[in-house]
């Protein structure tokens, strides 16, 4: 089973490309949330297990991560951009 592993600064519009933002500006949002991350996956139709401890690299203050279970048939940039897209519908 494959797994991957999505952090909050993919979607995090105050980041740059180079800072670990994964989408493009127009999908990001400010400051998003492992518990959104977690919808979102749902949504998606994949199973997520949110792991608050976990640190991004790029990072210095734990922010969580949200594994992603399930994803055999989807590239991780594909998984990505549709995770953005429903953050950007839940925040509506």
């Amino acid at each position: 089973m494959v797994e991957n592993v999505v952090y909050p600064a993919y979607f995090d519009v105050d980041r740059s490309r180079s800072e670990g933002r994964r989408v493009p500006t127009d999908l990001a949002v400010e400051d998003p949330t492992v518990d959104e991350i977690a919808k979102a996956v749902q949504q998606v139709g994949y199973d997520a297990v949110i792991e608050r401890e976990k640190t991004y690299s790029r990072e210095y203050e734990p922010r969580g991560a949200v594994v992603v279970r399930g994803t055999d048939d989807t590239a991780k940039n594909d998984l990505v951009q549709a995770i953005a897209a429903y953050i950007g519908i839940l925040r509506e």
